[in-house]
């Protein structure tokens, strides 16, 4: 079959021939339509994800969008290495898979599900948002910091706080305050967190990570208590390690919690996303994304698209 092949970690996959995939006891082999070229997919296949591989020799992808062997539309996660799912047959566990809705197309559903499930599981199983409560998502202008505005109005947020760089890009945002990182940002960010900032989705960490909890958490310590901050770290595009005080958690309610593979069960990582896609047509979720062939990979992995990547391994078939 014909596949995108990653033969040294740290190297673009090249588009080739791979083997088939032969399903073993509670395996299902997927046609692959629409596989999402994801920031942990690229970080898996570099080696510098902290759940990556030691060597080369597979077919990266950690979800896709196909068709099970009865012809049923499935999303399917974590396929069994080393058939990811950009190639046109992949091999998924009978327990990874859910149904995507009739409303939903393959590419709608992979888009929805790679952007959107990490502020889903933030949201509905780490920071437990209420009814009620003020979101700041930090990295606001990415795919999933898009739709991380869109799952906290879905969770019931009385207010969103984007933030980001590109002003043009959170002009486009549907949230109810806009920051953009300037000169002015972190009084605007500290005038905020006076009024009260309930969860934080933070997808980027680094230095505007540093910016966003120095603003939440400077000159605090009300002898009445400060009120409970949940800060999700989610992702590590502007950084990988931040500087911390201590007095930043003892003087305040700030809870720094992560969310991805590892503090959450993989098992609560696939139920969301099937609630994710249950939810999507009736919420009106969308997630801008653009389609290419898989005989496109290398190209489409060297790029940095305004918009999610969606590989389709299938498209000419």
């Amino acid at each position: 079959m014909k596949a995108a092949v990653v033969n040294a970690l740290g190297v673009p996959p090249s588009y080739g021939d791979f083997r088939d995939p032969e399903p073993g006891d509670g395996e299902t082999v997927v046609t692959v339509h629409a596989a999402p070229l994801s920031p942990i997919v690229k970080g898996l296949a570099s080696g510098r994800h902290y759940a990556s591989g030691k060597s080369g020799g597979f077919v990266p992808g950690v979800d896709g969008v196909g068709t099970d062997p009865a012809g049923r539309r499935v999303y399917f996660l974590f396929p069994k290495a080393p058939f990811g799912s950009m190639a046109e047959r992949s091999l998924a566990m009978d327990s990874m898979v859910v149904p995507v809705p009739d409303a939903l197309s393959d590419e709608q559903a992979a888009a929805i599900v790679t952007a959107g499930l990490a502020s889903w599981i933030a949201l509905s199983r780490r920071a437990l948002l209420r009814k009620g409560d003020t979101v700041l998502v930090n990295g606001a202008t990415g795919a999933a910091g898009g739709m991380a505005i869109q799952t906290a109005r879905y969770f019931g947020a009385s207010k969103v706080i984007a933030v980001g760089r590109d002003k043009v890009k959170l002009g486009r945002l549907d949230a109810d305050v806009k920051i953009a990182f300037d000169e002015d940002a972190d009084r605007s960010l500290r005038d905020h967190f006076d009024r009260g900032v309930d969860v934080v989705l933070d997808f980027v960490w680094g230095e505007p990570a540093v910016r966003v909890l120095q603003a939440a958490t400077k000159d605090r310590g009300s002898r009445a208590g400060e009120p409970r901050l949940r800060f999700v770290q989610l992702g590590t595009v502007a950084g990988d390690e931040i500087p911390i005080r201590g007095d930043m958690l003892r003087s305040t309610g700030l809870e720094l919690i992560g969310s991805g593979i590892g503090s959450v069960p993989v098992k609560e990582l696939l139920a969301g996303a099937g609630e994710l896609l249950a939810a999507a047509p009736a919420a009106g979720f969308r997630a801008p994304f653009k389609s290419l062939p898989l005989s496109a990979v290398t190209d489409a992995w060297n790029e940095e698209p305004d918009v999610r990547c969606l590989l389709l391994p299938n498209a000419n078939a």
